[in-house]
């Protein structure tokens, strides 16, 4: 599994419906994408659910580079490019992948954590993969993926819940479309 996310961040006054519309217009196109696990269209708006700010910010779950190297140099994200410059795009190695028994996606949590200097490694991450399986049994939890990033040292916990009142901390996100073609293939447990 590999992770991947970028945040386009609009202006205080900028008209989310944009974004919206957007979304259900080309969000189907990834439904059957190879390689892709889950890509979670998500979005915030300043002032509700804790956000200050507008963002627009897609979370990924893919399982093979090839299809998220298709996707990034194959044309499907020149659109995005065209439509609001180009994003820095953010990716980390899987750590853990678990299931929930939620049904629909309506919410997503994104916590990003430093990996302080000195932390003994296979501790944390055995730690990470226990919290992630712990977070997948909560009710209204539908997966909890857990990432890290070896060049800033930062893990990144990404969870999908029914309700908006998830039980976890971080940015919370509405999830506007789910696009899962791979999902089932995606490993569960941890990712070594």
């Amino acid at each position: 599994m590999h992770a991947m996310q970028y945040e386009l961040t609009l202006p205080a006054d900028y008209d989310m419906g944009v974004v919206r519309a957007r979304v259900d217009r080309v969000g189907h196109l990834l439904d059957d994408w190879d390689g892709l696990g889950v890509k979670a269209y998500l979005s915030r708006e300043r002032g509700r659910y804790g956000s200050p700010v507008n963002q627009y910010a897609p979370f990924y779950l893919w399982n093979t580079v090839e299809g998220m190297n298709r996707f990034l140099w194959g044309g499907a994200f020149q659109g995005l490019v065209d439509d609001f410059g180009r994003p820095a795009v953010r990716q980390w190695t899987g750590v853990a992948y678990a299931e929930g028994a939620g049904a629909r996606a309506a919410f997503a949590v994104r916590r990003r954590m430093p990996v302080p200097p000195g932390t003994e490694l296979s501790a944390l991450m055995a730690e990470t993969v226990d919290e992630a399986e712990r977070l997948a049994g909560e009710d209204g939890a539908v997966l909890v993926a857990a990432a890290v990033d070896p060049h800033r040292w930062e893990l990144v916990r990404f969870s999908l819940w029914e309700h908006d009142c998830p039980k976890t901390d971080g940015d919370v996100f509405q999830v506007l479309h789910l696009s899962a073609p791979g999902r089932a293939r995606i490993a569960r447990g941890r990712q070594w």
